[in-house]
């Protein structure tokens, strides 16, 4: 069983060195409710440059985790399965960056350890705390169609395809605005086309979500676009709110008048009230959720409930990923 924090900030160790771990290092260490403790990287240089950077010790494998009070995993997402039940079974709080595991049986393995041993789990759904999306989520009244766009150019180094890599956060995104309930129905296809692709890794995800009520979310995700865009737009009957999570901005957009054509006959005029709000905060995604974070290990969230919010968005892209797999089995036969 790991320490307790006794009201002094919570040691935490770091457990991978990649472009996330980096940013997951610097955001603990210069957190001022959390230390970082130790730095966990098999690959010595990298390892220990990195915890010489932020004042750390350097370890190359987990080990005994009873000096530290929670631990961040941003290794390789092929690696979260084994590294997050050698976590949870020492009884420590995790952070898992997204998706909790390469597919859905371990994932669902994970979360049902956590639970079983009464220890926090939290993933790194991280657009959850992006300040646009923070600011759209508090404005929404009766939402009925969600479009996201998560669209980047290519990067050699993602090995896994789109759907776990970057469609898992807008569906999750959907899923939120819809007040948390999960979509009645699932629609979804991959397209497969950058010859540096895995055969199996799809390049393009795109997704249709049939919530409860009535609800719709269309979800798009592709890695071979030639600019980055990041965009969630939320319609109600009478309003639009538009979010840029690059820009982290929002924008509210309602339509007042339409008029058949303008006074010259050349075109046609409409009126549309445009409202820019506040942001309801300016901090960086990853120190907000690292609060959050902080919160559960320190008991002062509802654990329980965060673990309800893990696996939602995981069953929807299982879901795609089987409907893909379908489709391609049939179009081969």
């Amino acid at each position: 069983m790991s320490v307790t924090t006794n009201g002094a900030r919570p040691r935490v160790a770091l457990v991978g060195t990649g472009s996330m771990g980096s940013l997951h290092a610097r955001v603990i260490a210069t957190s001022d409710r959390a230390e970082l403790a130790r730095v966990i990287e098999p690959r010595e240089d990298v390892g220990r440059a990195v915890a010489e950077r932020f004042g750390a010790e350097w370890a190359p494998e987990i080990g005994d985790l009873s000096d530290v009070h929670a631990v961040v995993l941003a290794a390789a997402t092929e690696a979260h399965h084994e590294l997050a039940l050698r976590v949870l079974e020492q009884d420590t709080p995790l952070l898992v960056e997204k998706p909790v595991c390469a597919g859905l049986a371990q994932s669902e393995e994970v979360v049902r350890l956590s639970e079983r041993r009464g220890v926090p789990l939290m993933c790194g759904l991280l657009e959850r705390y992006n300040p646009a999306v923070l600011t759209a989520l508090s404005l929404v009244d009766r939402p009925v169609h969600v479009t996201a766009t998560r669209h980047s150019p290519y990067a050699p180094r993602i090995r896994t395809g789109v759907a776990w890599d970057l469609l898992v956060h807008d569906v999750d995104l959907a899923i939120q605005v819809f007040g948390g309930i999960e979509p009645a129905r699932v629609q979804g296809t991959f397209g497969y086309f950058h010859p540096q692709s895995l055969s199996h890794a799809e390049d393009v995800a795109e997704a249709v979500l049939s919530f409860p009520e009535g609800g719709l979310g269309t979800i798009s995700a592709s890695r071979i676009g030639q600019r980055k865009v990041r965009s969630l737009m939320i319609y109600e009957v009478d309003r639009l709110i538009e979010a840029d999570l690059l820009r982290r901005d929002v924008t509210i957009y309602r339509h007042v008048s339409n008029e058949a054509a303008t006074p010259d006959g050349r075109g046609y005029r409409q009126q549309t009230v445009i409202e820019i709000p506040e942001l309801v905060s300016a901090r960086e995604p990853l120190a907000t959720q690292l609060d959050r974070f902080v919160d559960l290990v320190a008991g002062l969230g509802d654990a329980d409930e965060e673990r309800r919010r893990i696996l939602p968005a995981h069953r929807v892209v299982d879901e795609v990923q089987q409907q893909a797999a379908r489709t391609a089995s049939v179009v081969t036969a």
